[in-house]
């Protein structure tokens, strides 16, 4: 399996997403779970195959972190549609993977065999996984932040409150999972758990963000995991939507710290992060 494949199985994948996401509104929800599990079950067929060509997790370019992340989004949105039948999610995480592939498509990385010494260590694929898994689950919890604030101007459902609060928080289990997985790396790699590398002081920025949120909604999390409620909160609380501006402004920071930081001044030549430029 090589990168000239690509397109075939991305494309695959796409329709079967969007066949889905268009099921969804049609209230097939079986059929839409199904098609959706087919076109992440294709995607991930690339992503499996390839590591087999590279012999190595496909994890260190930027084009190749896209695919897990897209692999991972695709995944949310079914856990999201599974659990709490919203049926734009299949249509909003259609959207992030449509984007993310084709970016893929139109430009992808420079993919080889080599990896740098530090990148061998067994604590690569733990740690990048980890923390895709957190950037897809942050990234579906983003598309209901700017759901209920733009297009149901504010309108929202003590269900749709709690799923926030739940996606937010397994996001942020997995990115701190992420982040102890990256310190004891670097401490193996190069000696020390955090040097407050460009990347290392985004995430760091990212993480606090997302804490916030949490804090924020402290309350609600008395409640995590419990049947969500369909009633409509009893007021539509400016803390509520504070809420959701901060999901969507650590969604933003989330970003820099996944690939903005490759474009910083302060990140050329000095960070030990651009091995995946």
């Amino acid at each position: 399996m090589n990168w000239s494949g690509f397109n075939i199985f991305a494309i695959t994948a796409l329709l079967f997403w969007m066949v889905a996401a268009i099921c969804s509104w049609r209230q097939k929800r079986v059929l839409s779970l199904s098609l959706s599990a087919v076109g992440t079950a294709i995607f991930f067929s690339f992503i499996a195959g390839l590591w087999f060509t590279l012999n190595r997790p496909p994890m260190r370019t930027m084009g190749e972190t896209r695919l897990w992340y897209v692999f991972f989004i695709s995944l949310a949105g079914i856990i999201v549609y599974f659990k709490w039948h919203y049926k734009w999610i299949l249509s909003f995480s259609f959207v992030m993977e449509l984007v993310f592939t084709c970016i893929n498509i139109f430009k992808p990385d420079i993919h080889n065999k080599t990896l740098m010494p530090a990148l061998q260590s067994p604590w690569f694929a733990p740690h990048v996984t980890v923390y895709m898994f957190a950037y897809a689950l942050f990234g579906a919890v983003a598309l209901v932040a700017v759901y209920i604030l733009f297009i149901k101007k504010g309108v929202i459902k003590a269900s749709e409150m709690e799923m926030c609060d739940n996606l937010t928080g397994v996001g942020l289990a997995f990115m701190t999972i992420g982040m102890l997985f990256g310190a004891v790396w670097a401490e193996q790699a190069w000696g020390h758990y955090w040097a407050w590398d460009p990347k290392e002081t985004w995430a760091a920025a990212t993480w606090f963000s997302y804490l916030v949120y949490i804090h924020l909604r402290s309350h609600s999390f008395s409640n995590f995991g419990s049947s969500p409620s369909t009633s409509i909160t009893p007021v539509a609380s400016i803390k509520d939507k504070v809420a959701l501006v901060i999901l969507i402004i650590s969604f933003l920071l989330l970003q820099m710290c996944w690939w903005g930081i490759n474009y910083l001044p302060s990140a050329q030549g000095t960070s030990v992060h651009t091995y995946n430029m």
